[in-house]
């Protein structure tokens, strides 16, 4: 069986900490000009993942800079996933003078903290980019507990023909999927275009999305409300929905 520790941390690592680069890019380029490397890593392992700031662009990437300018360490896993999922860590920071490069990641932080469940902005596009954030960290997630070695999500996968998971809010609002294909998955953005999903969970609105994916509404109630739609294999559905449950529990244990 996995374990729930290193399950959780590559969780953070490949899809939480990923979502920096969909942030700093719906505006939140606070400081532009400023480069330079933000490591996070755990303390004498091979457990991290960076932020590359050049040209006005971030891009996020898996594993140990060399050099980096600002290198923020944890003493343990257990520490950097309890930083990521709501508790207070204290990590060390090499790099402190790098002040202009460490300004750039509060905003960064601040917009990261919409996936908290207790955080429940009012402003409306506040709430559709929190909804943005949860599909695209859900989507890559479940790939991820496939990838990490869940047994019960590679037993699903295992023997499944090319399959697309769609997830989007009607008529045009964020979309992400999980594509499935003999026990390997690949998550994306945005609809899945070069055929029909086999399981397709069409959300009513912003405030529909919100209602079943921020505020926690039991789905079956959400259909019979009109909030959602699920067209495709039912069965599937379930399943997928015990697995988005999985990953909820390892993330706010």
């Amino acid at each position: 069986m996995a374990d729930k520790v290193e399950l959780t941390n590559r969780i953070i690592l490949r899809s939480i900490i990923p979502l920096f680069k969909t942030i700093y890019e719906e505006g939140n380029r606070f400081l532009k000009g400023v480069d330079g490397i933000v490591q996070f890593a755990v303390k004498n392992s091979d457990k991290g993942a960076y932020l590359e700031f050049s040209g006005g662009n971030l891009d996020v990437k898996q594993g140990i800079h060399p050099n980096p300018d600002v290198a923020i360490s944890f003493k343990s896993t257990e520490d950097m996933n309890g930083m990521f999922t709501g508790k207070v860590v204290v990590p060390s920071i090499k790099g402190i003078w790098h002040i202009r490069l460490l300004l750039k990641l509060i905003p960064l932080f601040l917009d990261l903290t919409l996936l908290m469940p207790n955080k429940h902005p009012k402003n409306p596009k506040k709430r559709e980019f929190k909804i943005k954030l949860l599909m695209y960290m859900v989507t890559s997630a479940l790939s991820q507990l496939n990838k990490g070695g869940d047994e019960d999500m590679m037993a699903w996968t295992a023997k499944m023909p090319d399959r697309i998971f769609q997830m989007s809010v009607q008529p045009e609002g964020p979309a992400a999927y999980l594509r499935v294909k003999a026990g390997n998955t690949k998550s994306g953005h945005g609809i899945y275009t070069k055929k029909a999903p086999f399981v397709h969970m069409m959300f009513q609105g912003i405030e529909g999305a919100y209602a079943v994916m921020a505020e926690g509404k039991d789905t079956v109630k959400a259909m019979g409300d009109g909030e959602i739609r699920v067209d495709g294999s039912p069965e599937s559905a379930g399943m997928l929905g015990s697995f988005m449950k999985r990953i909820e529990s390892l993330l706010m244990p």
